[in-house]
């Protein structure tokens, strides 16, 4: 399968998964709007979800994947079964106790990520993340297993299952804030319960998968035996620069978390809010493009195809720029279209609108260099150095809280997801420059023509968005939403359609967009 064909796979899927994931917060934008207890929901949530970041799809992917995808090349099936029954059975121990630990330390979790919430004023705030962190910690161990089942499929390149199961978490909790919100005295702890129904039902799909192909853990290889294999030693001497440096991204959200608590009530969910459409393009180009690529890269490393390495990174860098700075112009020039138009019902009002357009604007500085993370760090982490990206991710981190003390006092929660997108940007640019200084990545042919055939569709795109937004009135239109949502729907086809139509005109053609897999 061509990685275009196989991205697309993922998109789609990753799309579906946006699409229900935006209802799902439009219905709580709605329900519970921008308020005290809302931020305290995002906070509660964003606790497992960090450790999951850390210890599941990050750290424990990036040294799983290449290692297992080696094995496969080289040994039997046998093997390999050996391999998932140990990584598998360790993998759940190791969570299980982190969990149990979450469980019982939730109040000193919550206060370390959102200190804000222990002042006198916000002590009801405090006790309900408190008691949706709880409720929510178990869903770290059914993300591990599931990152554990995904690392397999991908490297079988079964690529749609783990794209399609995120959508179940997003299914759970929209049936949650619809019918289980009466059950509680507290209506958001609904919500806490919808995410952990979705995560088991996340597990169950991924792990039925695994079973179809024969290649399902058994629990019964011994914690002993497991623990000495040299194979499972070795994934787990790659996972700690891993863990070093995914926590350093990690780390940053957590601080930037914090600082937001000490804002005004209602800046966490502005900036989720605003991340959230911050995950369309993030996720529908650069993760898409990074799951694909990562094994094909593994691959190429393995059969020593310096040419088919550089070329995948050309290839993905190309296609980075050509989707991903359309994407950021229109959310800077779109920012209040959309999120009047997705948020803007209920208790979401006009000036959480306004708050929340910011932040989209204030990330949308940084969208090129965070898709190019996807594409670049993977080049290291198929040759198996994870120790690189995190020397460069600990700087950024320094360089971002940086910008934090800078920009936080002038441009409150936009300053943090400004000084995000900014050091995701010397993040990307640290990474290109160490590949091209170490000779593992050389720029292809045409890069100058490339760039210059690209620039009159950016021009074209900008000057419509901007044509758009001097005449519509979003806000005011909120009174017809169905009319507000086929304005929108219609202007961004247009543009997108001038835009496909100017790069055409300009020289390209599909097969620009196209490489096959290595």
């Amino acid at each position: 399968m061509g990685l275009l064909r196989s991205a697309a796979t993922v998109s789609s899927f990753t799309l579906l998964s946006r699409i229900t994931g935006l209802i799902r917060d439009v219905l709580i934008a709605r329900a519970f709007g921008a308020g005290p207890l809302t931020d305290a929901f995002w906070v509660a949530f964003r606790i497992p979800n960090l450790l999951r970041r850390l210890f599941a799809e990050g750290a424990f992917s990036q040294a799983f994947v290449p290692i297992l995808g080696e094995l496969r090349n080289q040994s039997d099936h046998d093997k390999v079964r050996r391999l998932l029954d140990r990584v598998a059975l360790l993998l759940t121990l190791a969570v299980m106790l982190v969990t149990i630990l979450g469980i019982l330390g939730a109040p000193w979790v919550v206060s370390l990520i959102a200190s804000g919430l222990r002042s006198a004023t916000r002590q009801t705030e405090f006790e309900a993340a408190v008691w949706m962190t709880r409720m929510m910690f178990p869903y770290i161990l059914c993300m591990s297993l599931v990152a554990f089942a995904s690392g397999v499929l991908n490297t079988w390149s079964r690529y749609a299952i783990p794209a399609f199961t995120p959508i179940l978490l997003n299914l759970s909790m929209i049936a949650a804030s619809l019918f289980l919100v009466a059950w509680f005295d507290v209506p958001i702890y609904a919500l806490a319960v919808g995410v952990m129904v979705g995560g088991v039902l996340q597990l169950a799909v991924q792990w039925a998968a695994l079973g179809r192909m024969g290649l399902l853990p058994r629990f019964n290889a011994g914690v002993s035996v497991s623990w000495r294999d040299p194979i499972v030693r070795r994934i787990l001497r790659q996972m700690l620069p891993a863990i070093v440096g995914v926590s350093v991204a990690q780390i940053s959200l957590l601080i930037n978390t914090n600082i937001a608590t000490w804002l005004r009530p209602g800046s966490v969910t502005w900036l989720s809010f605003a991340d959230r459409l911050m995950e369309f393009p993030t996720a529908l180009l650069g993760v898409a493009l990074g799951t694909v690529l990562l094994p094909s890269l593994s691959r190429a490393y393995a059969r020593d195809d310096h040419a088919g390495y550089n070329n995948l990174l050309d290839w993905g860098l190309r296609l980075v720029l050509l989707l991903g700075l359309p994407a950021a112009l229109g959310l800077a020039l779109c920012a209040d279209a959309l999120v009047a138009t997705l948020f803007n019902y209920g208790a979401f009002n006009a000036q959480d609108v306004a708050q929340t357009q910011l932040a989209v604007m204030a990330y949308a500085v940084g969208l090129i260099g965070l898709l190019a993370i996807k594409i670049l760090a993977p080049a290291f982490y198929a040759r198996q150095d994870i120790r690189t990206p995190v020397k460069i991710a600990a700087i950024c981190l320094v360089a971002t809280q940086l910008l934090n003390i800078a920009l936080v006092p002038v441009l409150a929660h936009a300053g943090l997801a400004l000084s995000i997108g900014l050091g995701a940007t010397l993040n990307a640019g640290l990474l290109v420059y160490t590949l091209r200084k170490r000779g593992i990545y050389q720029p292809g042919q045409g890069w100058r023509s490339f760039m210059v055939r690209a620039l009159p569709a950016q021009a074209v795109l900008a000057a419509l968005l901007v044509a758009a937004g001097r005449h519509f009135d979003w806000i005011a239109m909120g009174s017809q939403p169905g009319l507000r949502i086929l304005w929108l729907g219609g202007m961004l086809a247009t543009v997108g359609a001038a835009y496909f139509l100017t790069l055409w005109l300009c020289g390209f053609r599909p097969a620009d967009f196209t490489r096959r897999a290595a």
